[in-house]
């Protein structure tokens, strides 16, 4: 089966062809083409995804992808068997335009091929099922698994590879996004996670205490604005300026520890 995937859920247009083999029993999938157009340079400037902005950016980059994709050749057009498009979550204006942009190619390629599906798809889905790529991944059922995302922290039981329950998630802020936050802070670009990395092999993991919350509670759950909070508050109360970079690279190196231990503990 071929599939094609279109994915808009935020600020990277990205459209892939994929083989798959096996079905549920042991599936097997290899990336044919796989393409992205990324948005990060057009939104750095607002430190943060202008919905909009993306938006826009998405319905220029989706028929150039397709295109490249296929090199313009019908007969590999006509083989697909079926199309995913992401319809959640995500920013709605974006989910909408990769939507719409599948909707019209279903409709296009109907005609001349009448076995062709359409199915939306949980981009959540597809974080969990992305060590399927690996053909030497193997899970031993039943199985945990963590989603981290900018938007999302979620913890699973997977109870086989279509059955899986919530054990917890986050009760404010995901992980990625207090990254960004506490990036924005220290008055570093924005995406936040790999400056704060890069900025924390520079600094000590213990040289500030902050908090680790709700790491002991006896649920699965787990909150990151209380540390994003504490990392505003210490900045403020060191009147933080840009040119101490000992100083920013210590609350880079305790901010990502304190994160990472909420997640693995």
């Amino acid at each position: 089966m071929k599939i094609l995937a279109i994915e808009t859920s935020c600020d990277e247009t990205a459209i892939a062809l994929v083989e798959a083999k096996g079905e549920l029993k042991k599936p097997r999938f290899k990336i044919l083409k796989n393409l992205v157009a990324s948005q990060i340079k057009i939104h750095r400037p607002f430190g943060g995804i202008v919905p909009n902005l993306a938006k826009r950016e998405h319905l220029k980059n989706l028929p150039i992808l397709f295109q490249k994709i296929f090199n313009i050749r019908t007969s590999d057009v006509l083989n697909i068997d079926l199309i995913a498009v992401t319809v959640g979550p995500g920013l709605e204006p974006c989910l909408w335009t990769g939507i719409n942009f599948a909707k019209e190619i279903y409709k296009e390629l109907r005609i001349k091929n009448k076995e062709l599906r359409i199915i939306g798809a949980n981009h959540l889905d597809g974080h969990l099922y992305s060590n399927l790529l690996n053909s030497k991944s193997y899970i031993l059922y039943p199985a945990i698994s963590l989603i981290v995302s900018g938007g999302h922290t979620i913890l699973l039981l997977m109870k086989d590879l279509v059955r899986y329950k919530k054990l917890g998630e986050t009760r404010d802020d995901a992980v990625g996004e207090s990254f960004d936050k506490v990036a924005r802070l220290l008055g570093l670009p924005y995406p936040g996670g790999p400056e704060i990395e890069k900025l924390a092999k520079y600094g000590r993991q213990t040289a500030i205490d902050f908090p680790r919350p709700m790491i002991n509670q006896k649920n699965y759950d787990f909150s990151f604005s209380g540390l994003k909070t504490s990392v505003l508050y210490y900045l403020r109360d060191q009147q933080l300026k840009t040119k101490n970079y000992k100083l920013k690279a210590n609350v880079a190196a305790s901010f990502q520890s304190a994160a990472f231990d909420v997640l693995i503990n």
